[in-house]
This record gives C-alpha cells, structure tokens and sequence, in this order.
C-alpha cells in the first residue's frame, strides 16, 4: 500500500518593519529603510531552511514584496491572497486589543471596516493550496506575507482553532521581520 506523499515544508516570513505614515493605509506602507539590516540578517536563517528549488510567493503589500527582494535572488510571484487580514482604517490606537479580539470572535468583525478573521484565513488557506498546486508542486514553498494572516494560515493548517490562545500568542511573538516553518 503506498503512503500518500506529505507536502514539503512550508516557509512562512513575516515582513521586516514598515514605514507607518498616518492617513496612508498600513497595506499600502513601504519597509522602513531603517530595518533592512534586521531582514538582511534573516536571510542567513531563511538560506539554512530553505532548500534550493523553492518556490518564493508573497503579499501584493509593498513592505512584503521588499522584505522577499531583500531575502531572496530567485523570482517571487506575487499572489493577491496572501494579503494581510484587511482593515480599512489607517490608524488603530487600540490595534494589539483589536487583533485579540479578532482572534477571540473570528466570525466578527474586530473593528468597523476589519475584515472577519475567519475570512481572511479562508482566503490565505485557498491562495496556499492553489499556489502549490499550480506553482510548487511537489518544490518547498516559501510565502513572505503578514502576522496575522500568516498565524491564521498555520492554524488553519495544524487544526487548531483561530480563538485557541496558543495562535494568538504565535502573533505576539512574531519579531518584524520573523521565519518559521510549518
């Protein structure tokens, strides 16, 4: 009886820290230039974990396409999906209360104009799937995206529910930028 094949590894990068400008939304900021030191750093750690022949994807965001440019020399395709859990407003001075309260009801919207949490992991789970199946095949995938929408997308994939406190801790120990591998 054959065993069914696991799938490769998958690579998850959270961005290096952006430039925040007020009144811009935070999906349209650039990494902040001062931080590219933090993401060259990492691109030793991610070349240890990531074989050659992997796939590269990332967030259409600014701040991820430059957080892969910086850490990779192979093409990185950009896939609309991967964008981060959606949120209209530009400022939230309440924002790490809002992501445990998204986080804590993901059917709901955390704030007026925030996307469900429980939306945008459908999303980011479909957009994987399709990536490696179109793109990956059987190649190991490395995705540069989000906090948040990546520890939903890990959560989705281990079983583990988006309100289960251990997810929520995942997104607060995230460094920017971060790599971990699921």
């Amino acid at each position: 009886m054959a065993r069914p094949v696991p799938d490769p590894p998958l690579t998850l990068i959270r961005h290096g820290a952006p430039t925040a400008v007020p009144g811009v939304a935070a999906s349209e900021w650039d990494l902040d230039p001062a931080g590219f030191d933090a993401v060259w750093a990492l691109r030793e750690r991610v070349a240890a974990l990531v074989p050659a022949g992997a796939v590269w994807c990332c967030s259409p965001e600014p701040k991820a396409q430059q957080t892969a440019q910086l850490l990779t020399d192979a093409p990185v395709a950009v896939l609309p999906g991967l964008a981060e859990h959606r949120r209209d407003a530009t400022w939230w001075p309440d924002f790490e209360e809002r992501v445990a309260a998204a986080f804590a009801r993901p059917e709901e919207p955390a704030a007026p104009g925030w996307e469900p949490l429980a939306v945008c992991q459908e999303r980011v789970l479909a957009t994987v799937a399709a990536a490696r199946n179109d793109l990956a095949g059987t190649a190991p995938l490395v995705l540069v995206g989000h906090g948040t929408a990546l520890c939903a997308l890990e959560a989705g994939l281990s079983g583990r529910a988006l309100h289960d406190p251990g997810v929520l801790a995942r997104w607060r120990s995230l460094a920017l930028p971060d790599v971990w591998q699921v």
